[in-house]
């Protein structure tokens, strides 16, 4: 079974999308239509732009979703078994196994995007990433740091994504490289995504959602909160919704897929970080790269 899985925030880089717009009028179409529906030229920041412009979160989760879902669309042979989406890519997803349309689709990631931005500026707050620890470890000292501070992105084995206050994160990855965290870095992202600091942006997506027709998926998705095959578009709206205040369990989600027949994997969209993380998750599965 094909599986077809989809980048999110932090795969983009300027020039992305370009070729595809220069050498495919369908695609070229669909970069028109978003320029319309989001009321700006998001092609010229993503083409020409600066890396500060395309960093911007209410740009870089638009421009990220256009290119994984418009090369989707256009390539010849597109008939996924399964899909899953990395947090921003879970949007992706849909669209690409029909349970969303695009127009709505793009909608959704300009108020997500939009809604993380303005919750990122009410409360300081960070990720780093814990390299070369088990995930009980990082959980534990997570717990005994009184701020806020939880695991946010599982990964793969040995590799998980922390989030909260500045000063949690900094504790956090003191004790952490004390216990024999191999990194503890800081990462340059603007926000605390996937925690409890981004309940503000949870409630507004949660109306969006609510109001945008979700339709029964082609083909199942292994959703970031659940982990498992997931076909009712009514469990899918929970789920997506709760994602921006609950985990990303990527490492959970593809070993599913795995038990589920998955025996290849293909990344649609910028950059090739879902591809390292599945090899370290099992070395023994196909994987291949689109972008």
């Amino acid at each position: 079974m094909n599986a077809f899985i989809f980048p999110g925030q932090g795969a983009q880089y300027i020039g992305m999308g370009r070729e595809l717009y220069n050498t495919n009028s369908e695609a070229k179409a669909l970069f028109e239509k978003a320029n319309e529906i989001l009321g700006f030229e998001i092609t010229k920041t993503m083409f020409e732009g600066t890396d500060e412009e395309l960093k911007q979160t209410k740009i870089t989760q638009p421009a990220v979703f256009l290119h994984s879902v418009i090369l989707a669309k256009t390539l010849p042979q597109f008939n996924p078994d399964m899909v899953a989406g990395h947090s921003l890519g879970e949007l992706s997803a849909l669209v690409a196994n029909h349970c969303l349309n695009f127009d709505d689709g793009l909608k959704l990631v300009a108020i997500r995007a939009e809604a993380m931005q303005k919750a990122c500026e009410i409360t300081p707050s960070t990720m780093a990433a814990i390299i070369g620890l088990d995930d009980s470890t990082v959980e534990q000292v997570c717990d005994s740091i009184d701020e806020i501070v939880v695991a946010a992105n599982y990964n793969c084995p040995g590799q998980l994504v922390i989030s909260g206050t500045i000063s949690g994160i900094d504790k956090a990855c003191e004790i952490l490289t004390s216990k024999g965290a191999r990194r503890a870095m800081k990462l340059p992202v603007s926000g605390a995504f996937h925690s409890p600091l981004m309940e503000p942006a949870r409630e507004k997506l949660a109306l969006a959602i609510e109001n945008t027709i979700f339709n029964t998926p082609s083909c199942p998705i292994f959703q970031n909160v659940s982990t498992l095959a997931e076909i009712d578009p009514l469990q899918i709206k929970k789920n997506l919704i709760a994602q921006l205040t609950a985990p990303v369990k990527w490492t959970q989600s593809i070993q599913n897929m795995i038990k589920n027949g998955a025996i290849k994997f293909t990344e649609i969209g910028p950059g090739k970080a879902l591809q390292g993380m599945i090899l370290k998750i099992d070395k023994a599965i196909e994987r291949d790269g689109i972008s």
